[in-house]
Formats: structure tokens, C-alpha cells, sequence
């Protein structure tokens, strides 16, 4: 009797394991989509460029125009930053490009973020880019000086949503550019 009684809890003891093992395992599973979920940036590709979702029509406009810049912008920025998060064209001047890697981070604000200002005047200007994370108590990361090809790169372990500003002026001191944008799509 005795051992039909132990044969008994041992059965109910695995079939409950059984049972119990699956429910844990897909809560596992689910717990670790949405981690990946809340981690990953989603992307659509522009000329084999990716691009953030997210980025305005300008920026999807402004790399299909010129995918190879745009890709040359990204190798300034090293290893890793393959995303686009933002490209602003100011008059023929300059153009910013901001990049991502786009999974590192604890949260989807928490983005590492490359910045970089080309010069697209054809002349050595003095001239920066400034990055500034979306966190007060991080300081801006900076390049300003006279530049031929580009400013930059600079870079913020936190900065989407932060904020990128660059600048330019003329050899007489006029202001050419001086612009701040939002990096990735913010409210």
C-alpha cells in the first residue's frame, strides 16, 4: 500500500511539474519578447540605409536623396551606429545626421546617440555640433572649430530625445546655421 501511495505522489508530483513547466517556460518567453520589445528599435530601410520608424518625412527625404553621405556619416560615427535617428539639410551649408545602435540602453530614451555636422559648402568654416542628452544632469558633448569636411563626431550614452545643435558661420561672422533639433521622435 505503501508503495502504490508513494508511486502516487510521485506521478501527481511530476505531472505537476509538467504542468507547472510550461506555464513558467511561456511566462519566461513572454517576459523576454517584451524586454526585447521595449529594447529594439523598430526600422524601415531607405536605400539601404535603416532608419528609425519614427523620423519625419524630412530625414527619410534627406538620406534617400543621398544614401552614400548618409552611410559615410554613420562610419564617422564607428562600429555600432547603424541607425538613423534624424538628418537636417540647412541651405546647401551643412547637413547633421544623428545615429543610433539602436538596442543598447536600459530604455528606449536611454539610446546611445553620434553626432555629426558636415560641412557641405565646398569651404573650411569654423563651425560645431553640440549633443546634449535627454537627461539634465548629463553635460553636452561638443566639436566647434574650423572644419573642412565635418564636425564631430560627438556622442551621449542617453541622448534620444535629447537634443542636437549645430552651427556655422561665414569667414566675414555671419551666422549661416544655427539650429537645434530634437534627436529621434519625441513628444
Amino acid at each position: 500500500m505503501k508503495t502504490v501511495i508513494r508511486i502516487g505522489i510521485a506521478a501527481a508530483a511530476a505531472l505537476g511539474l509538467m504542468a507547472a513547466a510550461p506555464a513558467s517556460s511561456a511566462a519566461e518567453h513572454t517576459s523576454a519578447r517584451t524586454k526585447q520589445t521595449s529594447t529594439t528599435l523598430a526600422t524601415v530601410d531607405i536605400k539601404g540605409v535603416q532608419v528609425d520608424e519614427k523620423a519625419s518625412s524630412d530625414t527619410r527625404r534627406i538620406i534617400e536623396a543621398d544614401a552614400p553621405t548618409a552611410v559615410a556619416a554613420a562610419n564617422v560615427c564607428g562600429s555600432g551606429y547603424t541607425i538613423s535617428t534624424g538628418a537636417w539639410r540647412y541651405d546647401g551649408y551643412g547637413t547633421t545626421y544623428t545615429w543610433t545602435n539602436g538596442t543598447s540602453g536600459a530604455g528606449y530614451y536611454d539610446r546611445p546617440i553620434c553626432a555629426v555636422f558636415f560641412n557641405d559648402s565646398g569651404y573650411t568654416k569654423y563651425m560645431g555640433v553640440r549633443l546634449r542628452s535627454n537627461y539634465t544632469a548629463d553635460a553636452p558633448a561638443e566639436d566647434f572649430g574650423a572644419f573642412g569636411s565635418y564636425a564631430g563626431p560627438v556622442y551621449q550614452k542617453r541622448g534620444y530625445c535629447g537634443t542636437v545643435y549645430s552651427y556655422m558661420e561665414a569667414s566675414n561672422g555671419n551666422v549661416l546655421v544655427d539650429r537645434t533639433q530634437t534627436v529621434g521622435s519625441c513628444n
